[in-house]
C-alpha cells in the first residue's frame, strides 16, 4: 500500500512535461479489489500571461496594431493629397476601389502563404451587414454596454479638442449636414459591427475583411458614375509617377483595412475612434509642417486639448489592462 509502481513513476515526469496531471492513488480496502477509476486528466490552471515592460504581451500586440493603423492612416492621406495635387488625379470613388481591390488581392496573397486560414461565411450571416440602422439602437439594449465616468469625461475632453481643432473650418449648409450625419450613423454602424461580426460569425479579422473588401468594390462600381467625372475618367494621361503613387496609396490602404480590424477587434469601435481623434491631431501637424497650411491658435489650442483627453482614455484603459 502506498508504493508507486515504476510504470506510474515513468508516467508522473511524462504527464508534468505535457501539462496533465494524473491520479495514482491506489485502490482502498473497501473497494473489493477492483480499483476506482479517478479522473486522469484535471483543469489545468491558465499560467500568467508573459509581460513586457511591465505590460500583457496583449497588449504590447495591441498597441502595434494602433502604430500600424496611424502610420498607414497617414501616410495615405499624404499620399492621397499628392495623387489629388500633383497628378491632378481627382476621381476618389475609383481610387477606393483600387485600394479595395488591391486590400482583396494582398489578403489572398497572405491566405495562399499560411498567414491566415480562409473560412467560408454563409450568404446569409453577410447580409446581415446590409440590415437597417436600427439595429444601432438593438446592440446599444441587447448588448447594455455602459462606461464609467473617467471614460465618459476623458471622451468629452477629446470631442471638445477636435471641434475646437476643426472650428476654423466650419461652413454648415443643409446638403453638407445631411452628408454629416449620414457619415457619422454609417461609420459607427461599420466600426461597431467590425467588433461584433468577428464574434458573431467566428472569425478572426482578415477572415472577415477579406470578404468584406471585394464586397465593398463591387458595391461602389455603380457609384462611379454619380461622384466621379467619368468622362474625364476615361481622357486621363496616366503617367509612370501617377500609377507608382496610386500603387503607393493602395499598399495604405491595405495597412489601414487590416489594421482597423485588428484595433477594433482587440478593443471597441470607442478605443478606435480616440485613436482616430489622435490621427487627426498628427494629419493637421503635418499638413502646418509639410503643406505650410497657415496656424491658426485654435487648431492649436484643439489639437492641446484633444491629446489630453486621447492620453487620459488611454491610461485609463492601461490601469483597467494592469
Amino acid at each position: 500500500m502506498g508504493a508507486r509502481s515504476n510504470d506510474e513513476e515513468e508516467a508522473a515526469p511524462a504527464a508534468a512535461a505535457t501539462g496533465i496531471q494524473i491520479n495514482t492513488r491506489s485502490a482502498s480496502p473497501s473497494s473489493n479489489g477492483n480499483a476506482i477509476l479517478e479522473p486522469l486528466l484535471e483543469a489545468e490552471t491558465p499560467s500568467k500571461e508573459i509581460e513586457l515592460f511591465g505590460y500583457p504581451i496583449s497588449v504590447i500586440r495591441t498597441f502595434a496594431y494602433m502604430a500600424l493603423n496611424v502610420a498607414s492612416s497617414i501616410g495615405i492621406v499624404m499620399t492621397n493629397k499628392w495623387v489629388f495635387e500633383v497628378y491632378n488625379f481627382r476621381f476618389g470613388t475609383f481610387l477606393t476601389i483600387i485600394h479595395f481591390v488591391i486590400t482583396f488581392l494582398g489578403l489572398e496573397g497572405c491566405a495562399r502563404n499560411g498567414v491566415f486560414e480562409k473560412k467560408k461565411i454563409p450568404l446569409s450571416a453577410m447580409a446581415k451587414v446590409l440590415t437597417t440602422p436600427c439595429i444601432v439602437v438593438i446592440q446599444t439594449f441587447y448588448y447594455n454596454m455602459t462606461f464609467s465616468t473617467p471614460v465618459k469625461l476623458a471622451l468629452t475632453v477629446t470631442c471638445i479638442g477636435v471641434i475646437i481643432s476643426s472650428a476654423t473650418d466650419v461652413q454648415l449648409n443643409v446638403t453638407g449636414t445631411f452628408f454629416a450625419l449620414t457619415g457619422v450613423l454609417v461609420t459607427s454602424l461599420y466600426q461597431i459591427w467590425v467588433g461584433t461580426k468577428q464574434k458573431d460569425l467566428g472569425v478572426n479579422s482578415m477572415q472577415l475583411l477579406y470578404y468584406q473588401a471585394p464586397l465593398s468594390a463591387i458595391l461602389l462600381v455603380p457609384v462611379v458614375p454619380i461622384l466621379d467625372d467619368v468622362g474625364a475618367l476615361f481622357a486621363y494621361e496616366w503617367s509612370v509617377g501617377a500609377i507608382v503613387s496610386i500603387m503607393i496609396s493602395a499598399i495604405f490602404a491595405f495597412f489601414v483595412n487590416i489594421s482597423i480590424f485588428l484595433v477594433i477587434g482587440k478593443t471597441s469601435a470607442v478605443t478606435y475612434n480616440v485613436l482616430g481623434h489622435f490621427k487627426l491631431c498628427l494629419i493637421l501637424l503635418l499638413g502646418f509642417i509639410i503643406f505650410s497650411y497657415p496656424v491658426n491658435l485654435m487648431n492649436l489650442l484643439g489639437i492641446v486639448v484633444t491629446l489630453a483627453g486621447v492620453f487620459w482614455y488611454s491610461d485609463i484603459q492601461l490601469r483597467a489592462k494592469r
